[in-house]
């Protein structure tokens, strides 16, 4: 009996070893695969801060999206997200305001594209510009916005959003806006019961521009409703599957089935609390944490967003961070496995023309195996794996995005919403 448990500790230690360490042949299948089609990533946050000439995305920064992290790990496309958060000011003053935040973004994107790096990325405006642009070898960066409260209650800037280069609207973030309810009122209440009036008038208006409809961060109810208005298809930019993660940000059985039955598409987000709810994240870490951020004046998200304060701004933060950290942990991250577990479910309730990917990159997400953009081929690994057929795969990173996109600019021309 002696020799047994050496002999089997052996064979536990090379089980572990092969599960860690793929067959050759599958990662050079995988890898192969992974350079033919176009990886699109459908939400990534961005700070103004680092879009200046000493500071940019042409630079390895300490972000999880960068040109040389892309380059890397072959993301090959990311919608660049013009975030402004919602506000209880629901005054001129209030939008004005949030309006200039919206601008600045987009200036931002536009300097990336135009000056900073015109040779190593491109704007794209329609799937076509998407695939010409990865064809020439350059990145791409699409834009998206998230939380049309910068809108103010002038629907006329949907269109001027579109012209600046948006190609999705989300109508709400956390928090209700004028347009429309959050997932947040599970748990705060209710202001609309879904839509607002204002809300309502802008489904027609994106379909009429070609925008496409974002309903990740909006209730339920409101999706619901803006699937009755619409035209056109619509997507969920950054969203789990709520059966696996019970996560007001994540979508039912019904929501999906219901997507499906509209041509839309969900984007799994690989945010680890969005994959993964076994462990809850104590209730105040995310308040300190947003007190925080207010207290020092950080603007975005992430370590780039941290390393653009000042000096000593930026080791208060540290400091409390760390603090925070101790005091109410986060609990252990979700891996890329669990992440396409949400992928696996998706794909098996609403067929694979429905699903994609995303990542919320210095927004909050990532999981262990795919924390920023370098990752990016550990997912294509991961569906190999799982014996998901280049076709499959090409329609998860950017096939059914793309054909959505397209559906929504064509009924856009067929309405006379775009030139």
């Amino acid at each position: 009996m002696g020799r047994v448990f050496p002999l089997l500790a052996v064979a536990c230690c090379a089980a572990r070893l092969t599960a860690q360490s793929p067959d050759p042949a599958l990662v050079a299948k995988a890898r192969a695969i992974h350079e033919r089609v176009i990886a699109l990533d459908t939400h990534d946050d961005i700070s103004p801060a680092s879009f200046t000439a000493e500071r940019n995305y042409s630079m390895r920064l300490r972000n999880q999206v960068n040109l040389p992290k892309m380059e890397e790990g072959g993301l090959d496309a990311a919608f660049f997200i013009v975030f402004v958060g919602q506000s209880p000011d629901f005054t001129p003053a209030g939008y004005a305001k949030a309006y200039q935040s919206a601008m600045e973004k987009f200036e931002a994107i536009h300097r990336l594209t135009e000056q900073y790096a015109p040779q190593r990325i491109g704007l794209a405006l329609t799937p076509d510009d998407v695939r010409r642009i990865a064809a020439s070898g350059r990145k791409v960066a699409l834009i998206g916005i998230e939380n049309a409260y910068p809108l103010g209650e002038d629907l006329g800037n949907i269109r001027k959003f579109y012209d600046l280069g948006g190609r999705y609207l989300s109508l709400a973030h956390n928090g209700h806006s004028q347009f429309s309810d959050s997932n947040t009122g599970e748990q705060e209440g209710w202001k609309w019961n879904g839509l607002s009036p204002l809300g309502k008038q802008a489904i027609q208006e994106m379909n009429r521009v070609g925008m496409m409809i974002d309903v990740s961060h909006p209730s339920k109810a409101s999706m619901m409703q803006a699937l009755e208005l619409t035209k056109a298809p619509i997507i969920a930019s950054h969203s789990a599957v709520r059966a696996l993660c019970n996560h007001s940000r994540n979508m039912d059985d019904e929501q999906l089935r219901a997507l499906k039955a509209n041509g839309g598409v969900i984007q799994v987000v690989a945010f680890s609390s969005y994959v993964k709810c076994g462990q809850p994240t104590p209730p105040e870490r995310m308040p300190a944490i947003r007190k925080l951020a207010e207290e020092v004046g950080l603007r975005g998200f992430g370590p780039d967003a941290v390393d653009s304060l000042p000096a000593d701004k930026k080791a208060l933060y540290r400091q409390r961070m760390a603090e925070i950290d101790r005091q109410y942990p986060a609990p252990p991250r979700a891996t890329v496995a669990d992440f396409v577990d949400h992928i696996d479910y998706a794909v098996k309730l609403i067929g694979i023309d429905h699903v994609g990917i995303s990542s919320d990159f210095d927004g909050g997400g990532g999981v262990e195996g795919w924390n920023d953009a370098s990752e990016t081929f550990n997912v294509t690994l991961e569906l190999v794996k799982r014996g998901y057929t280049e076709e499959q795969i090409g329609k998860l990173w950017s096939g059914n995005l793309l054909r959505v996109m397209g559906e929504v600019q064509r009924i856009a021309k067929s309405l006379g919403g775009t030139s």
